[in-house]
């Protein structure tokens, strides 16, 4: 699996210790390998195919590659080898943009659908959570990576989404400018030299440029707290997920840009988010309340 372990839900775990198979999945590392074992199982449809898909894993690959999906707030988020694999503690991001999302119809009842873009999207599973749980929204999704771009179209567009390759805001039709309720953006934040200390899955097989935000973590985040002002409704939000450790900072790049600020986190999840209400303040600082 990828950093945050199995995201695939309740688990109906094989325990038989004479399973061969879960055997070998965890000799070769695997900590979960009766879930994987059963996963493997179901995704084969045959005794040399499941043969096929357990030698991939038990060649570091992940999991959620051999599979070609990976489970996000109870969809099935199709992946591809290349791109960025959802991790559960993003549900938190997906969560808070679906709740403000829905909040924002509720108040507008009468008016057109909130738009909500979903930002370095990667595989699309953040838009795709929001847009199953606010049916009606417009919803936009955006990565620099045509792959990641073609494989967000695939979860996006059941939901009536569309998918656009750009540079973050660069991406977006220009007919959206002023007009975004929420953008919810999971811009990579590990730091630079930090990678070569991920677990190998996430090192060796997915995009650097998903995984690696600069020397603090923080360069694709200063971008996004310095452009998203502009595309946001008045009171619109901008979500963005970062560690524990760097929320005070990227809260800070946020309230720099003019936004009044929180910070949530889901200590269950491992999630953390900063979100910013766009007001534009002449003399912007900071309110961090750190749940």
């Amino acid at each position: 699996m990828t950093t945050d372990g199995p995201e695939f839900g309740p688990s109906s775990r094989v325990t038989d210790e004479g399973d061969p198979l879960v055997a070998r999945l965890r000799a070769a590392g695997c900590v979960f390998a009766e879930d994987e074992a059963r996963l493997l199982r179901e995704a084969a449809g045959s005794g040399p195919q499941l043969e096929a898909l357990a030698d991939r894993r038990m060649a570091g690959e992940p999991l959620e590659y051999v599979l070609g999906w990976a489970e996000f707030l109870g969809l099935r988020i199709a992946v591809e080898a290349g791109v960025f694999v959802p991790r559960r503690r993003s549900e938190l991001l997906a969560r808070e943009a679906a709740a403000l999302a829905a909040a924002s119809r509720r108040a507008d009842d009468a008016g057109a659908p909130p738009v909500v873009v979903d930002l370095c999207c990667g595989s699309g599973a953040v838009g795709a959570a929001v847009a199953s749980a606010v049916p009606g929204i417009e919803l936009h999704a955006a990565d620099v990576d045509p792959l990641a771009v073609a494989v967000a179209r695939r979860n996006v567009e059941p939901f009536g989404g569309r998918a656009h390759e750009g540079d973050l805001f660069a991406a977006l039709p220009q007919s959206l400018r002023g007009r975004v309720g929420v953008i919810a953006a999971n811009a990579p934040y590990v730091p630079s030299a930090a990678i070569a200390l991920m677990p190998p899955e996430a090192r060796d097989y997915e995009p650097l440029a998903a995984l690696d935000g600069g020397a603090d973590g923080l360069d694709i985040q200063r971008r996004v707290a310095a452009g998203a002002g502009e595309w946001l409704v008045p009171r619109g939000h901008v979500l963005i997920e970062t560690s524990k450790q760097q929320s005070a900072v990227t809260a800070a790049l946020l309230a720099e840009a003019g936004f009044r600020t929180r910070i949530v986190r889901d200590p269950e999840i491992g999630g953390t988010v900063v979100i910013g209400e766009w007001e534009a303040l002449s003399d912007p600082t900071p309110t961090i309340p750190f749940l």
